[in-house]
């Protein structure tokens, strides 16, 4: 007779699958083999008697059955880690304030923070979605303890890994043939902004900036009706924006170097300091 458990290990690699959004990620976050995730993945499924995730090229998305298991699933981990933390010491409470561009949020952002939560329900965590430049100058006035950034210099923070810089636009429009080509960018100051307009240049490839914004969700709305190219990471390329390069007469772009930032002021908070090491710990080489 089959069991019915729910062990422990099977319902962590679930989460982490869920919040990384992939059996890849989900294995350097929870700290095992790929082939162990999907083994414990595979059980989790012949527990329940039904298919939980449906994995495609390129995706992943919750069945119904999913849906149902994921919240339980997120109670029973808090369950767990307020268990283990009353048995054994180590309870750790607090507030933590942190910074993360909107265009790495949901691909690093959110992983960390949900499994970070899972272990330490009590600490509570104020998330700030700002480009790069204004957190790093929170974080140095002392108003953020963290923040995951693009370096504006070289030995910014402590470096976690580089982040691809590509051109996309709408698949549909081919707005890259327009002479000049109209381009939008949402970090409006900084080196990174700098380096793009002069890849341009440096190509005698002659443009227009018709957008500007901070905010990344803009950006995506302005290449998806077709009215500009935009340069971003590739992390935050919705799928039915097509990747650009060379043959369509566009520079190739430096990658960038994701940091994570700590303020002066944070030193001796012992939940700053569990995140910290803890964003570390995930991100690092990601």
């Amino acid at each position: 007779m089959q069991s019915k458990d729910l062990q422990i290990d099977w319902l962590q690699a679930f989460v982490a699958i869920v919040d990384s959004g992939s059996v890849t990620a989900a294995a350097r976050q929870i700290h095992r083999s790929q082939s162990a995730v999907s083994m414990q993945l595979k059980k989790l499924e012949t527990s329940v008697g039904r298919q939980l995730l449906v994995r495609g090229p390129h995706s992943l998305s919750l069945t119904p059955a999913g849906y149902d298991l994921l919240t339980h699933a997120r109670r029973l981990l808090e369950y767990h880690a307020a268990t283990l933390a009353a048995l054994h010491g180590g309870h750790l409470s607090g507030r933590v304030s942190f910074g993360v561009s909107d265009d790495y949020a949901r691909r690093y952002a959110m992983p960390v923070l949900g499994s970070f939560a899972a272990r330490h329900s009590e600490v509570e965590i104020t998330v700030v979605c700002e480009q790069s430049t204004s957190l790093i100058a929170k974080v140095e006035r002392g108003q953020l303890d963290l923040a995951l950034v693009c370096r504006d210099r070289p030995h910014r923070g402590t470096f976690l890994f580089k982040e691809p810089l590509v051109w996309a636009a709408s698949r549909d429009h081919q707005v890259w043939l327009k002479d000049p080509v109209p381009i939008a960018l949402h970090e409006v100051g900084g080196r990174i902004r700098t380096e793009i307009l002069n890849g341009l240049s440096s190509r005698q490839r002659n443009y227009r900036v018709v957008y500007n914004s901070p905010n990344i969700a803009g950006q995506l709305t302005v290449a998806s009706a077709g009215l500009a190219v935009i340069a971003i990471t590739r992390c935050a390329v919705d799928p039915e924006l097509e990747i650009l390069g060379d043959e369509h007469g566009l520079p190739p772009l430096q990658d960038i170097e994701m940091a994570i930032l700590r303020s002066e002021e944070s030193g001796h908070s012992r939940a700053v300091s569990a995140f910290y090491s803890f964003v570390i710990d995930v991100l690092r080489d990601s």
